[in-house]
């Protein structure tokens, strides 16, 4: 009979077996190939940025209602009626702002609002709105209304690989009318025609660094200016990617990254053809970064973590409206923040300045 402090522990066994299975695995082997060395990675994610102050004009955080903001996560901008839409997604509601920032109108429930995500307004004042799963639609979908906020029908995506699993993130309307539509964890965007009916799919390939390989990028955020450029965001890779409005690629910018200058997990997107700048809003940093408009370089950044005006508590999404006015849902602070960036940068700053922790009176 074997000794009992002979007999190979059970638990033993299941542990040399699982480092087996991953030794062995094709994957895990890739996995470790790929791997940057740990001075590499450092390098890569160091940096300083120029900083810029901020100049912020208003703060809102009521809804139509006169009850605080809850979790303000995206944001869209009609041009024909100067109106700001703001999805609170712990709400389940879309608030629609005047041009002087006044609280006119919200949607929910009642007109087919169930699990909002990014939205778009078209010329016509349609609304085209991403929404996941819920009691009421198990089906994720993209919900459209027409100008009055009534719903006009709902689109079930279909038609491309993955289709069954899309859950579609943010939304923009290009110039000629197609849709593109990020989903979560997708990579690239689908491109849609009007009618909602699928056309092509369109992924950016990138690296993270030169030493790992090249795959097509999870897209996170999806915008079109003014003047009809399509701007692709991805959390995953740390960068932007900037097409035309025939869909031809122009540039790339950004560089993924903890330190300062670098994108971490950005969020959003948006661009001013008049200024001359993109926006992007790092959700980890609590920054927001300014890159040039015909390069993609990167100009200076603004914020950091805090409570006070100008400061952010993971930064979920920007928006820019005609009169040159930047909206920064500030996630966990429970608001939007209106600014303006004036100037062009100040100082010189490295990783991590020192924040305002100092609460609001109200907080």
């Amino acid at each position: 009979m074997i000794s009992n402090y002979l007999r190979p522990s059970k638990w033993l066994i299941i542990i040399v077996l699982l480092g087996l299975f991953f030794w062995l695995s094709p994957s895990y082997s890739q996995q470790v190939t790929d791997q940057v060395s740990e001075e590499a990675l450092k390098k890569a994610l160091e940096g300083t940025a120029q900083r810029a102050e901020p100049k912020v004009i208003a703060i809102i955080d009521k809804d139509d209602q006169g009850n605080k903001l809850s979790f303000p996560s995206y944001l869209a901008y009609d041009p024909g009626r100067d109106e700001l839409y703001v999805v609170d997604t712990a709400k389940g509601r879309i608030i629609v702002y005047s041009p002087d920032l006044f609280p006119i109108f919200s949607m929910g429930k009642g007109r087919g609002v169930f699990a909002p995500a990014g939205l778009a307004i078209d010329k016509q004042g349609n609304i085209y709105l991403c929404q996941g799963t819920s009691s009421y639609e198990s089906r994720p979908h993209i919900s459209v209304f027409n100008a009055a906020a009534i719903k006009i029908k709902d689109i079930f995506l279909k038609g491309f690989e993955g289709a069954e699993n899309f859950h579609p993130r943010s939304i923009a309307i290009g110039q000629n009318g197609k849709l593109y539509v990020t989903g979560i964890g997708y990579r690239g965007l689908i491109v849609l025609d009007k009618e909602g009916n699928y056309i092509k799919t369109l992924a950016p390939k990138d690296r993270f660094t030169p030493e790992t390989p090249e795959k097509e990028a999870i897209i996170t955020d999806v915008f079109v200016d003014s003047q009809g450029r399509i701007y692709l965001l991805s959390e995953e890779m740390g960068r932007f990617y900037v097409y035309d409005h025939n869909e031809k690629f122009l540039f790339k910018g950004g560089q993924k990254g903890g330190g300062g200058g670098k994108l971490s997990r950005p969020r959003g997107i948006c661009a001013d053809p008049q200024k001359k700048l993109i926006y992007v809003v790092d959700y980890m940093r609590h920054t927001g970064l300014v890159y040039d408009y015909d390069t993609g370089k990167l100009k200076f950044e603004f914020g950091g973590r805090g409570w006070n005006p100008g400061w952010f508590n993971y930064p979920s999404d920007v928006m820019i409206d005609s009169f040159g006015r930047i909206y920064i849902t500030d996630l966990f602070n429970h608001r939007v923040q209106v600014l303006e960036v004036e100037g062009g940068p100040k100082t010189s700053l490295p990783l991590s300045p020192v924040p305002s922790f100092l609460l609001p009176e109200n907080k």
